[in-house]
């Protein structure tokens, strides 16, 4: 429910005081508007164009994943993942999948970690990606988005080759990859390596010193480092007021700590810091990769990429149509007939947009007892009228872009 306007009035007596005839208005910025992103509601208290007060209200597109979560399969639940933050999908479908193996006790084969911190950039990249070309849409310039739009797409036919989906991509399994990289796969990869730092140089040279830009962006939407720590602050939102937290460093998966990168950090915590921190992230996930080739091409083995789990991972097609033991182990992992250890843990990820955590608690059935996703834009979106009270509506609507929230994430 909103706050009744009158309330929101009082609260701010200080910008109102002095005029008692000063008249205001309310304006509904969503839940169906182009500049929301998604579907999602803020009822903000207008004085002409400046914003006096806003009041979120989310649970427009509300899906109870982790109720049906527990009604369901651990093989089962990746999908669900795909359609929290859609614009990374691959990160929410790995996380989930470390944290199942972490309750299993499972060992992952090296070779298997670095393709998925190969797979985990990819996304990264393709989130920035939207993100910071989305920035440039709403100050006014098109034309980045339209350029970085075509290298997403690369990235999608990526995965495509991977895992045979784009989007929402269920990929990965328990255990590691469904399949190995495809010799097509590697192909793209590489191309996309060696075509997407001239892109990126292009766009940085569209927008970083562009005079426009920075001054729709220069101290919109600011954010101090203690404020967004109070507020729970995660991911680039986090690092742009000067925080150098990044999961990746303090709790090291997928042999992350095997990669050398820099933590890139802003100083006011603004839409042009955390612009600027995305766009260095893009950099570091582009030598990240490379790194991960590197590495790959240094190891004899060539083939594996999932770890020996017979009772959580499917066995390959072939077998499934001509032995009966595998036919009888792929009905097994689908339907979920084999139960797990009781156990309760939790595991993160770096997600694009912040700490993706996924809370596990098991009783020893074939289903969890209880799941809770930690989603960063649940967190981050309750700043927003601290960061935009006082602001231009123009300002706003910036200052919400910058802060990537994705509505299927928020409402999860």
């Amino acid at each position: 429910m909103t706050e009744p306007l009158e309330n929101i009035i009082s609260a701010n007596a200080d910008l109102v005081s002095g005029d008692e005839h000063r008249e205001y208005n309310t304006l509904n910025l969503g839940p169906t508007h182009p500049a929301t992103h998604g579907v999602f509601q803020n009822v903000m208290h207008m004085d002409g164009e400046l914003v006096v007060d806003t009041v979120q209200t989310i649970g427009y597109i509300h899906r109870a994943f982790e109720k049906l979560a527990e009604r369901r399969p651990f093989y089962q639940i990746t999908p669900l993942t795909d359609r929290m933050n859609y614009c990374s999908a691959p990160l929410n479908n790995l996380g989930w999948h470390m944290t199942v193996e972490k309750l299993l006790g499972i060992n992952i084969p090296k070779r298997v970690d670095y393709l998925r911190v190969i797979i985990m950039e990819l996304a990264r990249i393709g989130d920035h990606n939207i993100c910071n070309s989305v920035i440039g849409v709403d100050s006014g310039a098109l034309t980045g988005f339209v350029y970085m739009f075509q290298q997403r797409e690369k990235i999608y036919e990526i995965y495509e080759e991977i895992c045979g989906s784009r989007l929402t991509t269920n990929l990965g399994r328990t255990g590691g990859l469904e399949r190995n990289f495809s010799d097509k796969a590697w192909g793209k990869l590489r191309v996309f390596l060696k075509e997407y730092p001239k892109v990126l140089k292009e766009f940085e040279k569209l927008l970083v010193r562009n005079r426009i830009f920075m001054d729709r962006t220069i101290r919109v939407g600011p954010i101090s480092a203690e404020r967004a720590l109070a507020y729970g602050f995660t991911g680039p939102n986090l690092r742009a007021a000067g925080v150098d937290y990044d999961v990746r460093v303090m709790n090291p998966y997928s042999s992350y700590e095997d990669f050398d990168f820099i933590i890139p950090l802003g100083t006011n915590g603004d839409t042009y810091d955390r612009f600027m921190v995305r766009q260095e992230e893009m950099w570091q996930s582009l030598s990240i990769i490379q790194q991960a080739i590197n590495k790959l091409e240094k190891m004899d083995d060539k083939e594996t990429y999932h770890a020996d789990v017979p009772d959580f991972f499917l066995p390959p097609k072939e077998q499934v149509y001509n032995n009966m033991e595998a036919l009888i182990y792929h009905f097994k992992v689908v339907m979920g007939e084999t139960d797990v250890p009781v156990g309760e843990v939790y595991h993160c990820v770096e997600g694009a947009n912040g700490e993706l955590g996924f809370y596990l608690v098991s009783d020893g059935g074939r289903t969890p007892f209880r799941l809770h996703f930690r989603r960063p834009c649940f967190i981050y979106y309750q700043a927003l009228p601290e960061m935009v009270r006082g602001s231009m509506l123009s300002d706003a609507v910036l200052t919400m872009s910058s802060m990537n929230v994705i509505a299927g994430e928020l409402d999860a």
